[in-house]
């Protein structure tokens, strides 16, 4: 768990003395695939670390369609937003995996931001980096077609869950726990065109399709279908 935790922002600019201290404020949760941590436009006041499985977020417009904003996995942190700005959750939170998670609430934090600037700077940074991700997001639905987007969320779904094939395969095995509308609604498509580009990668020998999870054979060309 040490190694994990030691990826989370929250952890990383602390001493080892100072991350026991702050493990022992936290909550442990644990959830079976298709839980629900919480939904949007629930009160939210704790921010929680993946320890072990996979979180997917998600919003749902006024007609039931969905999106995915995000996939978190081991060492990755969300729902900090509602400890500065408290509010409803703005999006909602379901395991894809047996899942386990550590949460602080806004009370045990408080002293921590007090007392530990370094920690505040943390969080402040990962919320940077994840403002920087969204805009990002935007700038690709608004400038990339659908195979574009595919590949840019294959490199970086494999960048966090990727491992090497193994048995005597070649490339990255990429095991998102995904169904194949759920990768839909992390690329902003229709399942069918989502199906469509990850058909021709397989059909150019870019990737190789397995059950909610990928294998990329050729991430170069990929990269460059991502620009």
């Amino acid at each position: 768990m040490d190694d994990v935790l030691r990826r989370s922002p929250l952890f990383a600019a602390l001493d080892e003395e100072a991350s026991a201290s702050l493990l022992k404020s936290m909550t442990e949760i644990v959830l079976s695939r298709g839980d629900a941590l919480f939904h949007e436009g629930d009160p939210g006041d704790q921010l929680y670390v993946v320890v072990e499985g996979k979180i997917k977020l998600g919003r749902s417009s006024g007609d039931g369609r969905e999106n995915l904003t995000a996939v978190m996995g081991p060492g990755e942190m969300f729902g900090e937003l509602s400890l500065f700005d408290p509010g409803p959750r703005t999006s909602t939170a379901t395991a894809l995996t047996a899942t386990k998670l550590l949460a602080l609430g806004h009370a045990e934090l408080q002293p921590w931001l007090s007392a530990r600037p370094e920690v505040a700077r943390a969080l402040l940074k990962a919320m940077a980096r994840r403002l920087r991700r969204t805009n990002e997001t935007l700038a690709d639905l608004v400038f990339s077609d659908v195979p574009g987007r595919v590949a840019k969320a294959l490199l970086d779904l494999s960048t966090r869950f990727g491992q090497p094939a193994g048995d005597d395969q070649e490339g990255i095995k990429v095991s998102h726990d995904l169904t194949q509308e759920e990768l839909a609604q992390l690329v902003g498509a229709s399942r069918e065109t989502v199906n469509k580009a990850l058909a021709d990668f397989a059909q150019r020998g870019w990737i190789k399709l397995e059950a909610r999870a990928v294998v990329l054979l050729d991430t170069v060309r990929l990269a460059r279908r991502a620009r």
